[in-house]
């Protein structure tokens, strides 16, 4: 049988893209394959989302038209060995991973094959249907490729295309976005506590408000800079705030994490 999507990975982000692309119908389960060493993965894809799960990565790849790559970097030589024996010439492969080329994956599957693929950079919030994904095709990737892997991750995000070389500054934004996110919420909740507010009330009061500031940003057509300014009265509390971030260099900071971030992922990197 062949399947239209195999997945080499069956973790987290392999979870939210299919059950984005099956929520949506843009694959019916019976069309997907998975391939995971653990068994764990292996039983809520198949008894959660009626995805038929394997052990053995060739069994997955031997079987699809398009093969997604949701491993770890570390795990890339490992996971691709033998595959390339085994898939189509005409498959496209989509990866997921931070820091692999796709000429690295290219090479991974057999340095003879024009293989055709996508790389990328999706985020954890796939899993809740608000997602971002940046897109980039590899040498012998063509335009209908680039619009197949389109259509995979729009299930659950937003998609932008990006040269490739541009791939480890969208790691930084967005792929690792979240967690800067999460790492804000977090203090705040510990302020929130420090100042003598419940654990639970400091977790709701900082979540809430993470929540709606996020869907006042993305629903206003003003910038972040405005937004921000209306909230900030002359004098008040919010300019305090402020100011004591701007005093510690908080702004700069946050510029300079990114780009540390983008760095650590060129050097993770197998070009």
């Amino acid at each position: 049988m062949t399947y239209e999507l195999g997945i080499i990975g069956a973790g987290n982000m392999a979870e939210a893209i299919a059950r984005g692309v099956t929520a949506r119908g843009v694959l019916r389960p019976d069309q997907i394959i998975a391939a995971d060493v653990a068994a764990a993965r292996r039983q809520l894809f198949q008894e959660q989302l009626g995805i038929k799960a394997v052990e053995d990565n060739r069994d997955a790849a031997g079987q699809s038209r398009t093969l997604l790559l949701s491993i770890k970097p570390q795990q890339m030589q490992a996971a691709l060995a033998g595959i390339g024996e085994v898939l189509s010439p005409d498959a496209l492969v989509i990866s997921i991973m931070a820091g692999i080329s796709s000429a690295a994956i290219e090479r991974g599957l057999g340095a003879g094959g024009a293989w055709r693929v996508i790389r990328t950079m999706p985020n954890t919030p796939m899993l809740v249907g608000e997602g971002m994904v940046a897109i980039a095709g590899g040498a012998h990737a063509t335009p209908a490729d680039v619009a197949s892997a389109r259509r995979l991750f729009e299930s659950a995000a937003r998609v932008v295309e990006v040269p490739e070389e541009k791939i480890d500054a969208v790691t930084a934004v967005s792929g690792s976005g979240p967690a800067y996110f999460f790492f804000l919420v977090e203090q705040m909740i510990r302020a929130a506590v420090d100042m003598g507010l419940s654990a639970d009330q400091a977790r709701t009061l900082a979540i809430q408000t993470a929540v709606g500031a996020a869907k006042m940003l993305a629903a206003s057509p003003d910038s972040p800079q405005e937004l921000r300014r209306n909230v900030t009265s002359p004098g008040g509390t919010t300019q305090a705030a402020i100011e004591h971030m701007e005093r510690h260099n908080l702004p700069q900071t946050i510029v300079d994490a990114l780009k540390a971030a983008e760095r650590r992922g060129k050097e993770l990197g197998m070009k």
